[in-house]
């Protein structure tokens, strides 16, 4: 048993940040699901990049709009599957434009569930390359 749990305390884990259109979120979804990546957290946020904004009148008054409205969708998996998250969000995502957004891959230390105390890559959950072959030996 102390083998298991050490070998699940080596195997690095992401955390996968991207910020995309907001208009775009249901092509991210689709792409991510048809990986079989299905847990993610999604936010509204608003930021500035290299679009640098838009000018909109209202009552008359022209103001300058430059933060502009964006999607954070945060996703914590094991490596196995960073390279298809990283892909299926760039198919969902990009316009070929200006303002397409960013991904950002972190190194994890830990994840754990709050309800039943696992931790690692077995509280990540879903499929896991990596916990299929541990479990195995």
């Amino acid at each position: 048993m102390q083998t298991f749990q050490y070998l699940l305390q080596i195997i690095e884990m992401k955390y996968i940040i991207a910020i995309v259109r907001p208009e775009k979120l249901p092509d991210v979804k689709k792409a991510l699901w048809n990986e079989k990546i299905y847990r993610m957290t999604v936010t509204d946020v608003r930021g500035a990049g290299e679009q640098k904004g838009y000018p909109i009148e209202f009552r008359g008054v022209i103001e300058e709009v430059n933060l502009l409205r964006k999607v954070k969708i945060e996703i914590a998996v094991n490596d196995s599957f960073v390279d298809s998250t990283v892909k299926a969000i760039i198919r969902g995502s990009r316009t070929g434009n200006i303002g397409d957004g960013k991904i950002f891959v972190l190194p994890l230390e830990d994840c754990i569930r709050i309800r039943t105390g696992d931790k690692g890559i077995t509280a990540i959950g879903g499929e896991s390359l990596e916990l299929n072959k541990i479990k195995k030996k």
